[in-house]
C-alpha cells in the first residue's frame, strides 16, 4: 500500500496502481448512494456483491462493491462528480486480499494486544486497525468495540500504518463465526454430558498440579457458563486459548484434549451449537501453541 497523498483522488490512484479496490466516501464517511437506475438495487448489482446481477452502471453505485483498481474507472467522468465532494478514501480489504480487524476504542485495543497475534497497525480516531493477510466474511460486533471488516465491506484509507503483516489467525476467524447464545427455555441443547473429562491420568506428563490445573480449568468454564446471553463461543476460545498457554513449557501430556471437551460442554450448556464451540475451543488451542512456538 503506498503512503497518503493530498487529495482522494490522489490517494486514491496511488491505491489502485497498487492493486487496492479503492472508492470515495462523502461527508459522513460513508459511500456515496446509488444513482436513479441503481436505486433498491433495482439494476440487479454489481457482479462481485452476494447476489450477483447485470449492473453495468459506471458510476459510484452499490458502495463497496464498486471499488476498483482500474485507473481509468477511477478518473472516469462518471466517478468525477464524486470526487469533488470525497472527504476520504475507502478500500474493500477483501478485494486487496486483507482483513481488517477494527478496534473502536482504548479496551477493545487492550483486548486485542493480549489475544491476537502482532500484525501490521493503523492508528484510528478512537483505536486502531489490525490488518491481516487474508481475506473472511465480515462480521460487525464481534465483541465490544470490535468489528471485522474484509468480503462484502469497505474500510476507510487511514495510512499503511507500521509493522510487517501477519497471516489471518484462527483467532480472528472464530470470532465471525455466528453464535445462537439464547436457547429456549428448558430446551435441550446437547447430549453432552457435564461431568468434567479432566484428571491426572490423562496428564502424565503436566509439570502443574492437579489442585492448579483444576482450579483454572473450574473457573475458566465459569467465565463461559456466565455468557447466558452472548459472547459464550468467544469466550470458548479465549478460555481454551489462556488454558493451553499455561502448559506451553510442560513436557506433555497434559490431557488438553479432556479440557478442551470440558469447555465445549460449558459452552453448549449456554446454547451455543456443538459444531461452533469445537471450532472455537480447537482454535484456540491452536492458538495459544502458535502463540508461544
Amino acid at each position: 500500500m503506498t503512503p497518503d497523498c493530498k487529495t482522494p483522488l490522489r490517494t486514491a490512484l496511488g491505491l489502485a496502481t497498487a492493486g487496492v479496490p479503492v472508492l470515495p466516501l462523502r461527508v459522513g464517511k460513508v459511500p456515496f448512494g446509488n444513482c436513479r437506475a441503481c436505486a433498491a438495487v433495482a439494476c440487479g448489482g454489481r457482479p462481485n456483491m452476494k447476489d450477483p446481477g447485470p449492473c453495468l452502471c459506471p458510476a459510484v453505485c452499490h458502495g463497496w462493491a464498486a471499488a476498483t483498481t482500474d485507473p481509468r474507472v477511477v478518473t472516469s467522468p462518471a466517478w468525477a462528480p464524486a470526487w469533488r465532494q470525497a472527504v476520504a478514501v475507502a478500500y474493500h480489504p477483501g478485494g486487496a486480499g486483507v482483513t481488517v480487524v477494527d478496534l473502536d476504542n482504548a479496551a477493545a485495543v487492550e483486548w486485542a494486544r493480549e489475544s491476537l497475534p502482532v500484525t501490521r497497525i493503523v492508528p484510528t480516531t478512537r483505536g486502531e486497525h489490525w490488518i491481516y493477510r487474508g481475506a473472511m466474511r465480515s462480521s460487525n460486533a464481534v465483541r465490544p468495540g470490535v468489528d471485522i471488516k474484509s468480503l462484502m465491506s469497505y474500510a476507510r484509507w487511514l495510512g499503511p500504518g507500521t509493522g510487517r503483516m501477519a497471516d489471518l489467525p484462527p483467532a480472528v476467524r472464530a470470532l465471525a463465526v455466528k453464535e445462537e447464545t439464547t436457547p429456549a427455555q428448558r430446551e435441550v441443547v446437547s447430549s453432552l454430558s457435564a461431568r468434567a473429562t479432566w484428571d491426572r491420568t490423562v496428564a502424565t506428563g503436566c509439570r502443574h498440579t492437579e489442585r492448579y490445573v483444576r482450579t483454572g480449568l473450574e473457573r475458566g468454564l465459569a467465565l463461559v457458563r456466565a455468557r447466558t446471553e452472548s459472547g459464550a463461543g468467544s469466550q470458548a476460545f479465549g478460555v481454551a486459548q489462556f488454558l493451553a498457554a499455561r502448559h506451553a513449557q510442560c513436557p506433555g501430556p497434559c490431557g488438553l484434549d479432556a479440557i478442551g471437551e470440558d469447555i465445549v460442554t460449558a459452552a453448549v450448556s449456554v446454547g451455543v451449537p456443538e459444531t461452533y464451540a469445537r471450532r472455537a475451543v480447537a482454535n484456540g488451542l491452536k492458538t495459544a501453541s502458535e502463540r508461544v512456538a
